[in-house]
């Protein structure tokens, strides 16, 4: 006998709660994941429509209280039923509940209430009006003739206005409203972020590249193929050109378009040049809209009020019901990879989108991930060039500053003295600068000079960082990244009480205050997470340097993700090395992408664009390939590193992170988990060909945060069908023991980062 778990209400309070229903033999074959199914529900046996999450063999209540499915609903709900099944395909695939992934594709985070536009209007003729006024006027009833009167010579009247303004108290139009003398119409309105942008009828002209890549997509989509197309183009190459044009086409065949953009990338800059093309069918997300603005751009796409839906990953999860293409600008970049469970992957769940809408998707970045560039090369996406930058403009000069020789000519600051002449030279050229630091806050760490400490969070396992607060800097704290826990600079040392204490390192604020200081005259804005707290900040300090309102704008990597600025000739990298000292096997493919995308931001206008990468590792590999835009080069090395190491895309990588208040239960979980696993896989591939290693387990890198211990372990395979088997085998094994309870397990594919 088999049983479906059935959702009745697919909004989000209802996720955990599921019914269990009795499938009938005739139904079997159609009773699947996400199928739209008729059942009678509570005391009175209404037929209602739910849909399936989860099937099993195992009751779950008594056998008497299970119901029948009534049958399958043959024109259900079509975005539902595919949201679910990608829900399912996510948990599959990444790990994680079934409700962690319905939680993640479905749109509408919870119920919110609509924004209405109210109009008060008379229902009666005006004799019948005066007569009314006249009486109220005789019982001194001030605000009601103040209303009618109103309302006679207007015909119509918005309520806001009516109570505001006009200062009408709520009871006196309710009175009215009860008596029929007046009449409320209720409009639902969409809450529209941003502004209205009118259609610009100019279409650049393409290069020869540039059409050549945009045909080979739109005549496939023409004639029915759909695929997957990688498009490499160098920084400044006119790929957003590209995505328009193809987009453009898809649009005429009445399909939808997904963009995803990452979030640091997503401005209005790049929002503009889409509404300009497409109007008011454009619509966008990202992190500082309201819960009511985000949802009203959901409702406007399931509605159909939209064609274009531009966001980070989770616009991925746009109710389109006509979906055709989904582009994914700057493919290679982290943040389409989930931090939370489920930890998934928006390239990896865009392909299997497409594949369930028929859709075709189209990959774009100057320094593609390896994934993506490995599997086009392999034929699995289909490659596209872009070799030289849009609009005849030149790529930039790019040097690098060995500091080593700089420490040599004894100049200690944290600028070479190529780059203080360069940055001079600009400045009396009217021209700007961009300085790029893969950091952010004061300083890396404060320690003692005397005994050597260095001042920890007392909650997890990281040195405390610095940060200057008050208009003259004079305030001082310590923070901690991971918990939020702050505390104010001490005078002296909590160890030995030394007045010997000091912050090392270099970060955002400090570069802002060395540049202000060399160059006093420069107008000078600082961009990192600090300063884009506020929901505006984001857009004001780009705004004011794309005005000309500074010279030199001072960030970390948000300020090299996608913006182009014309009259930015000069960038500086100050600390090329920062990435490449991370413990982490994508550290030099990070470090190069940085470094290219970094060197993309110069001469993007009619100037010649000039790029210093100041370095203490200037022979490494990712810095010098970086520096000649040799992406090809960088590939070829670095796939040989991580083919003798057997990393990804060579092989693929299962993290399992136990979190746990006490370490040995931990460690204790973890080497179960271990043990078993091996076992499974001897079982499961005894030819041993997905060739399984288990690294661990050990202490995380973040060994301790919020007072919870962490442990991993690694499982390596070519085989990703088997780290998938045994995610979902480990996370059973680890149910079945009571002792392990309070212990929680956090799965990870291939993962982007250390722990």
């Amino acid at each position: 006998m088999l049983y479906a778990d059935v959702i009745v209400d697919i909004s989000h309070e209802n996720l955990d709660r599921t019914y269990q229903y009795r499938i009938p033999e005739h139904l079997e074959a159609e009773a699947v994941i996400g199928s739209p199914v008729c059942i009678s529900f509570g005391n009175r046996h209404r037929n209602i429509t739910g849909y399936i999450v989860g099937l099993s063999e195992t009751p779950k209540i008594e056998e008497s209280r299970i119901k029948d499915i009534e049958g399958r609903v043959e024109k259900g709900v079509v975005i539902e039923s595919r949201m679910i099944v990608l829900a399912h395909w996510i948990k599959e695939n990444f790990g994680g509940t079934m409700n962690d992934s319905l939680r993640t594709v479905l749109s509408v985070k919870k119920s919110i209430k609509p924004l209405e536009k109210k109009t008060l209007r008379l229902s009666v003729d005006n004799s019948t009006a005066e007569e009314i006024i006249a009486e109220a006027e005789r019982k001194h009833h001030v605000a009601k003739v103040r209303l009618l009167k109103e309302l006679k010579e207007r015909k119509v009247l918005n309520r806001e206005y009516a109570t505001g303004m006009l200062h009408i108290p709520a009871q006196t139009i309710q009175k009215l409203e009860q008596q029929k003398i007046i009449s409320t119409i209720v409009e639902e309105l969409y809450r529209t972020p941003g502004q209205s942008i009118s259609k610009c009828k100019e279409r650049p002209l393409l290069n020869e590249e540039q059409q050549f890549a945009c045909d080979t997509v739109c005549m496939d989509y023409r004639a029915g193929k759909r695929g997957i197309y990688l498009l490499h183009g160098v920084t400044g190459s006119g790929k957003t050109e590209v995505y328009l044009c193809v987009i453009e086409e898809v649009l005429k065949e009445n399909k939808q378009v997904i963009v995803l953009i990452p979030e640091i990338a997503l401005t209005y800059q790049t929002v503009r040049r889409f509404e300009e093309r497409f109007g008011e069918r454009v619509a966008f997300l990202h992190s500082r809209l309201s819960q009511g603005e985000r949802y009203d751009q959901y409702r406007k796409a399931k509605e159909g009020k939209i064609d274009i839906m531009i966001g980070p990953r989770s616009a991925l999860f746009t109710p389109f019901e006509r979906l055709g293409l989904i582009v994914i600008d700057e493919e290679h970049e982290r943040s389409y990879k989930s931090e939370t469970v489920p930890k998934y992957h928006a390239r990896e769940t865009a392909v299997e989108l497409a594949k369930m809408t028929n859709s075709s998707v189209l990959l774009g970045s100057a320094t593609p991930s390896l994934e993506s560039y490995q599997a086009a090369l392999e034929g699995k996406y289909k490659l596209l060039h872009l070799t030289k930058r849009a609009k005849n403009a030149r790529l930039p000069e790019v040097r690098i500053v060995d500091l080593k020789e700089e420490l040599k000519a004894k100049n200690r600051s944290m600028f070479s003295r190529k780059l203080l002449a360069a940055i001079e030279a600009r400045l009396e050229k009217k021209e700007q600068v961009m300085l790029f630091l893969n950091r952010r806050g004061y300083s890396g760490f404060v320690s003692c000079r005397s005994c050597g400490t260095a001042l920890m969070c007392p909650h997890c396992a990281v040195s405390l960082t610095l940060h200057t607060h008050g208009i003259q800097k004079e305030e001082q704290t310590l923070h901690c990244h991971y918990c939020g826990y702050s505390v104010p600079m001490p005078k002296e040392c909590p160890s030995c009480g030394s007045p010997y204490i000091a912050a090392f390192g270099t970060g955002t604020q400090k570069v802002e205050e060395a540049v202000k200081k060399q160059f006093p005259s420069a107008r000078v804005l600082r961009m990192d997470a600090d300063t884009t707290k506020e929901k505006e900040s984001y857009e004001r300090i780009l705004s004011q340097f794309a005005n000309e309102k500074a010279d030199i704008l001072i960030g970390t990597q948000m300020i090299v993700k996608g913006h182009d600025f014309p009259k930015v000739t000069l960038v500086g990298i100050l600390a090329a090395d920062l990435s490449l000292n991370v413990s982490d096997y994508r550290s030099a493919e990070r470090t190069f992408q940085l470094l290219a995308q970094a060197a993309g931001r110069a001469g993007r206008g009619e100037h010649a664009g000039e790029v210093l990468i100041q370095t203490y590792q200037p022979e490494h590999y990712s810095i010098v390939t970086a520096a000649k835009e040799d992406y090809r080069g960088f590939f070829r090395q670095e796939m040989a590193y991580r083919e003798l190491l057997n990393y990804p895309p060579k092989a693929h990588i299962l993290a399992v992170l136990c979190i746990g208040k006490k370490e040995e239960e931990n460690e204790e979980c973890l080497s179960l988990l271990a043990g078993k696993a091996k076992e499974r896989v001897i079982n499961i591939d005894r030819q041993n060909t997905g060739k399984l290693s288990v690294i661990g387990p050990a202490p995380a890198g973040l060994s301790k945060a919020n007072d919870l211990y962490r442990n991993l372990v690694y499982f390596k395979s070519v085989s990703y069908g088997i780290l998938t088997e045994l995610a979902s085998y480990l996370e059973e094994c680890k149910e079945k023991e009571e002792r392990f309870k309070r212990i929680v397990l956090q799965l990870d594919f291939d993962p982007m980062g250390s722990y």
